[in-house]
């Protein structure tokens, strides 16, 4: 199907590029096929009139936990009211009552947030895996994306060392090296298609090396290298002393003894990190995806976003799950992550990237971190994964000079008025074409109420 936005009022090709004005925007299957003044209709086309439509590049999520979503808004997880430990020895139990069913609803009702608000590609980080819920959660997942039209990168996690030896896992959430690697492998070999425009690729995840044996690193490096698919894990969020004592050095040091840094990894958060480990990040091509909103709740420090950006570290942002960002909207975070280094902006050296940046970070800079040219940006051989606003109303007066700035300074405060991913459009005016979103919200707290109580 060919879909042509006719005269939009601006075409965000990409971040660091001045925006089209008046121009059409023709799709044809899953890639865009041309920009220009009065394109020819090709039969069959549907025509958008797109002269208060402002189009941008699909949004590009880089680090989540879909499954939290049935975690959240709970006063007995408020962060306010409970120190680290206390949290921890209460949500991992909770995580473990979760069944096969939950993983599949709370992976729905994620994306459905995450597309209402421009988001086309999301990578999920599913380290819960609890011992009655079997190992086909991630094939649950795919089921899911599959249904909601989302461009899925998954993340097959685990947690490989139990609480009595040192981390924060109960025995119920804990696998051997073996069952790990094993599940990852099969994945792989299941669903992973590594060419360009795919619409499922799998990631080796394990979930954090405070929280693993070094052996569960050292074999996902093992099988990075022998199947081609990326490397991702939780770092400098916090657990840099533990490491430390644990090990004889911090987490990047640690991470770079086992060869897991390099231009096939990415690492959430890194928000303790210092000047030497951000440059050695930037030597190695190590990427980052920074979850801005997470830092108001647990971080101890700001990121230092404007010394990666200056030391040229690849930076891509994610929404986090719920268990420490109470919503999968990452619209938001481009604003939030903005206003965020501005406040820090004082105390650093380097000056706060322009807001044009942080639509880069959701864009094209996520697209790099997945290793997918063909997202991120919109021109012509590009897939055809975009979302547009429509900016007649009064929210919008004031604001439609500066098309690129506006996600971050401005920040977009409803749900987008359409979402195409590789050139179908899954969200428009309100609603999931062919889905009945009612259903599947009942379906999601029944679910959820299964598992977890009312």
């Amino acid at each position: 199907m060919s879909v042509l936005f006719r005269n939009c009022a601006a075409i965000v090709t990409d971040a660091d590029a001045v925006p089209q004005r008046d121009l059409d925007l023709l799709t044809s299957g899953n890639r865009i096929e041309a920009i220009g003044p009065n394109l020819e209709v090709p039969q069959g086309t549907r025509v958008i009139d797109a002269r208060d439509l402002f189009l941008y590049p699909g949004l590009v999520n880089t680090h989540h936990h879909f499954f939290q979503s049935f975690v959240r808004n709970r006063v007995d997880l408020d962060w306010t009211r409970l120190s680290l430990i206390e949290w921890l020895d209460t949500i991992y139990p909770i995580f473990a009552r979760l069944d096969e069913a939950c993983f599949y609803h709370s992976s729905v009702v994620t994306m459905a947030e995450l597309i209402k608000h421009g988001c086309t590609t999301a990578f999920d980080h599913q380290y819960a895996f609890p011992d009655h819920a079997g190992k086909n959660l991630i094939d649950r997942q795919i089921e899911a994306a599959r249904l909601m039209g989302m461009r899925f990168v998954a993340g097959r996690g685990g947690n490989t060392l139990p609480k009595s030896e040192g981390s924060t896992i109960p025995d119920a959430l804990c696998e051997t090296t073996d069952e790990f690697i094993a599940d990852c492998a099969r994945l792989i070999s299941s669903y992973h298609d590594p060419d360009p425009f795919a619409m499922v690729q799998i990631a080796i995840a394990p979930c954090q090396p405070v929280n693993c044996r070094r052996e569960t690193f050292e074999s996902s490096v093992t099988l990075a290298r022998e199947t081609g698919a990326r490397l991702h894990t939780h770092a400098g969020e916090g657990e840099s002393d533990a490491i430390l004592t644990r090990h004889g050095m911090r987490t990047i040091d640690y991470l770079e003894s086992l060869d897991f840094l390099g231009r096939e990894t990415w690492l959430a958060h890194c928000w303790e990190l210092t000047r030497d480990e951000i440059a050695k990040l930037a030597a190695s091509g190590t990427g980052v995806s920074h979850c801005p909103e997470p830092v108001y709740l647990v971080g101890a420090e700001i990121t230092d976003i404007p010394a990666m950006e200056a030391a040229g570290i690849t930076i891509g942002l994610g929404a986090d799950g719920a268990a420490s960002n109470d919503n999968s909207n990452l619209m938001h975070c481009i604003h939030s992550a903005y206003m965020l280094q501005s406040l820090a902006a004082k105390s650093r050296r380097d000056p706060v990237p322009p807001p044009s940046a942080f639509l880069r970070y959701a864009t094209r800079g996520g697209a790099d971190l997945l290793a997918r040219p063909e997202l991120g940006r919109i021109a012509p051989g590009m897939a055809a994964d975009l979302f547009a606003i429509d900016t007649s109303g009064l929210e919008y007066v004031g604001t439609r000079h500066d098309p690129v700035s506006l996600p971050a300074k401005v920040g977009i405060g409803r749900a987008v008025d359409l979402t195409m991913i590789d050139g179908r459009i899954v969200w428009e005016n309100g609603e999931f074409p062919g889905l009945d979103e009612g259903a599947l919200a009942r379906a999601a707290e029944t679910a959820m109420t299964r598992a977890l109580g009312a």
